[in-house]
């Protein structure tokens, strides 16, 4: 949004003033940004977001979404105001522990100074409400994120920043919180979001339908998502019992039939191998093919751009124990996200009759020597256009297979279990995981080190290891 003209800026500032001076407020505001490597401005200092609760109609015919926000905060210092990441949208007004109070914008920070100092370890609650056409947000890396308009609804992506283009927040990986998220569209469209439905409300008239869903488990904002459609619905449980609900496009139904049909099974293959399912409930959203240019890991249900196979299917679900239960402290750490969602296609292409791990990593070393995989270590992606390019993904995938030849398959697969029920909800970057692995391993701690320097900071392609 654009600056307003000079006047108005004195004017809001003169508010903003008296608001402060009202409150008698001796703190200082928070931070404006969290200096992440790649996206210095995303997410606020200042507070912990701890509960949203959206309230959201859409409408697909006109493209506005109207809102209303809360969001349960604590803060972590003495404030006099604090910022909240908001793209688009008009915001009518802002309230601090009921009380009315000031805001502005700024591009995509939405400053907020409550009337009253908020002390620090003070629990607040912040209600925004807003509404406009919500826009889509090309990445540095040209794909499209946000809120995406469909043929029949809409789709809210939010991976690295598209979530604040349909509510604002804290929207940095290392502030996760609940949420209960009602959406009302008209009749003959559905909405689906993360967590379990908890009501299908229709209006007086018929005319509209509330879908009501909760998330009771941590969850980043970049795994949220919101999908309005004409889909269809299916409910199960996998074999230990996890409820399931997949919705899917018509036009995908066909297709999508058979690896859905997988879906618990998958589950429980990830379980025995990565652990107890660190959620309430799993499934997956099938989108119209070309509604969305990729896969993603939104929790409790991955969102896939057409039918999935099941390799994909594998790589989305592992997601849900790593990255979206286990999520990185910031996006420099996203191969801790996309190596081990690899490594899983990996296991599972070893353990059902396909190729073996090791010819999986064979097949990835023979790339030839300026190979996209070689462009840069996986834990220094050079900038935000590259934190999901090849290196990540697939050399990220290498390094833990090069942990498991270091360390043995006896250890290695307890690792891919401790290593989520101990940073279980939490977040973690690359430094957490490599002293993690040295001290499950401490015989091995310098052929550790060398995995380190040759694999995931080493630039270019290593030498061709020994493979035992």
């Amino acid at each position: 949004m654009r600056r307003h003209p000079r006047p108005f800026v004195l004017t809001a500032v003169a508010l903003l003033t008296a608001a402060a001076c009202g409150g008698g407020v001796h703190g200082s505001p928070g931070a404006s940004g969290l200096r992440d490597p790649y996206f210095p401005k995303l997410g606020n200092g200042g507070y912990d977001v701890t509960h949203y609760a959206l309230n959201l109609a859409y409408d697909p015919d006109t493209h506005r979404l109207k809102g209303t926000a809360t969001l349960t905060a604590t803060a972590l210092q003495d404030l006099s105001a604090f910022n909240l990441d908001l793209r688009g949208l008009t915001v009518a007004g802002v309230t601090v522990d009921k009380k009315r109070a000031v805001s502005r914008r700024a591009g995509s920070e939405l400053t907020v100074r409550p009337f009253d100092e908020l002390p620090k370890g003070h629990t607040f609650r912040t209600v925004v409400r807003y509404s406009g056409e919500p826009v889509t947000i090309t990445d540095p890396d040209g794909s499209e994120e946000g809120w995406l308009r469909t043929a029949d609804g809409a789709l809210g992506l939010g991976e690295p920043t598209g979530s604040m283009a349909w509510f604002p927040g804290n929207h940095h990986p290392s502030d996760k919180a609940t949420y209960a998220i009602a959406v009302t569209v008209p009749k003959g469209v559905r909405a689906v979001s993360n967590g379990e439905l908890t009501g299908a409300k229709r209006s007086a008239y018929g005319k509209s339908t509330t879908y009501t869903w909760r998330v009771t488990q941590p969850m980043a904002s970049y795994v949220a998502t919101v999908a309005i459609g004409k889909f269809e619905t299916h409910t199960s449980r996998t074999p230990a019992g996890i409820p399931v609900y997949t919705a899917v496009d018509p036009e995908e139904a066909e297709a999508s039939e058979k690896v859905l049909a997988r879906l618990p099974e998958v589950v429980d293959w990830e379980t025995r191998t990565f652990g107890p399912y660190p959620f309430s409930s799993t499934g997956a959203i099938v989108a119209r093919e070309g509604d969305s240019g990729y896969a993603l890991e939104t929790q409790n249900r991955p969102v896939f751009p057409g039918a999935p196979d099941v390799g994909l299917l594998v790589h989305e679900l592992a997601h849900q124990w790593y990255g979206d239960s286990v999520t990185p402290k910031s996006w420099r750490d996203m191969w801790l996200n996309e190596g081990f969602a690899t490594y899983a296609e990996w296991l599972w292409e070893e353990q059902h009759e396909g190729d073996s791990a090791q010819e999986s990593f064979d097949a990835a070393y023979d790339h030839a020597a300026d190979s996209a995989v070689w462009a840069f270590p996986p834990a220094d992606p050079p900038s935000a256009s590259h934190i999901s390019d090849s290196p990540v993904y697939t050399r990220g995938a290498m390094v833990l297979h090069r942990i498991r030849k270091t360390v043995g398959d006896a250890r290695f697969f307890a690792l891919l279990k401790s290593w989520p029920a101990d940073h279980k909800y939490g977040n973690a970057d690359t430094h957490d995981f490599t002293a993690y692995v040295e001290r499950a391993n401490p015989t091995k701690k310098d052929a550790l080190a060398e995995v380190w320097k040759d694999w995931l900071y080493g630039k270019g392609k290593p030498d061709e290891p020994d493979t035992p």
